[in-house]
């Protein structure tokens, strides 16, 4: 961690962690020593695809969610799911993979099981593999709800996340305050709170999905 390496430089960070919980500062409003930044919301947001899941195929009455075990925010997310799950009325499923053999055996799993839209939770490791989960999710017909964009415009179906231009642009902001003589003590950490749907019609063809009007009318951006 950049952190630990120096205690003068300044460092301006973006993440969708807890920058507090994870060691990052001490305090969001008075960040103590050489580090600030912005948080994106990330975990927070998991619930609302699975809502997103409902209204894609409201036919389904059991939905998957897929989280990386070895993620420290996991558990969270799950109880997330299992708290949405339970307001709509329908079966959550909670498959685990912290591997790129263990994604491929999820896809299979969740295709097996029949699930009716299969959820991707907040992973470094599953945005290391954005290719290959939208090429899994198309070759076993499973409809799809993943964070980031990146997912969309790989054959993905449907993203919605942190629109992390903007925890990029308030960053950037700050890296510039920082240069031109402010402390980052001095600079409370910021939350980027804009987020993004995308939707890919090319991928909800292949998969025999029709994208109810209500959820195309509210996409900041539609694949055709």
């Amino acid at each position: 961690m950049a952190k630990n390496a120096t205690s003068t430089i300044p460092i301006v960070f973006t993440t969708g962690s807890d920058p507090v919980r994870f060691g990052l500062v001490t305090n969001l409003a008075r960040p103590s020593g050489n580090v600030t930044g912005v948080t994106q919301l990330s975990v927070e947001i998991l619930p609302k695809r699975i809502e997103l899941a409902h209204e894609l195929v409201p036919t389904a009455t059991t939905i998957a969610v897929l989280v990386n075990p070895t993620d420290p925010l996991a558990d969270f997310e799950v109880r997330g799911a299992q708290a949405a799950a339970l307001t709509l009325g329908l079966q959550l499923q909670v498959l685990r993979a912290s591997t790129e053999a263990e994604i491929n055996d999820a896809f299979t799993a969740v295709a097996e099981m029949r699930a009716g839209v299969f959820v991707i939770a907040t992973s470094v490791l599953f945005n290391g593999h954005v290719e290959q989960m939208a090429a899994l999710a198309t070759r076993h017909l499973v409809p799809t709800i993943y964070e980031y964009r990146q997912f969309v415009t790989a054959g993905g179906l449907l993203s919605y996340g942190p629109e992390l231009t903007d925890s990029y642009r308030l960053a950037g902001v700050y890296t510039g305050r920082i240069l031109t003589g402010e402390r980052p003590a001095e600079l409370p950490v910021q939350q980027a709170t804009k987020v993004e749907l995308l939707i890919n019609l090319k991928t909800a063809k292949a998969l025999g999905i029709t994208v109810p009007l209500s959820l195309l009318g509210r996409a900041d951006e539609v694949i055709e």
